[in-house]
């Protein structure tokens, strides 16, 4: 069922105010805010952490300060690898194609998707 004209009008404004009050929150959305996780990067930190916590209770067993931090650190070291931005070439449909796009290109995104579902429900 798509959006009658009211409703798109009222998105469209919220879509503007947006704009307007942040845009710097609103140029990360129409890149795609949302983040794509890398499968080798968690396993990696999810070891590293494992490790850790390992390291951080033979730590405490043995009474090693020492030991003990270092565990922590790896534990904090792995979170911090499995959830940072992976280096390397930009996802497709990122980027400079998706910039260069107008400020509409948010509301495209939206009908894209909503299409993409009434197709799927068919």
């Amino acid at each position: 069922m798509p959006l009658s004209e009211h409703e798109q009008r009222l998105l469209e404004q919220l879509e503007r105010q947006l704009h307007e009050d942040d845009p710097k929150f609103a140029s990360q959305m129409e890149q795609g805010g949302a983040r794509r996780w890398s499968t080798k990067r968690v396993l990696i930190g999810v070891f590293a952490v494992v490790a850790g916590i390992l390291v951080l209770l033979l730590g405490v067993t043995l009474n090693n300060i020492p030991l003990g931090v270092l565990g922590f650190l790896a534990m904090g070291a792995g979170v911090y690898f499995a959830t940072g931005k992976a280096k390397g070439p930009a996802p497709k449909g990122s980027g400079k194609e998706r910039s260069s796009r107008s400020k509409s290109g948010f509301m495209e995104d939206l009908e894209q998707r909503w299409e993409q579902r009434r197709r799927d429900d068919s």
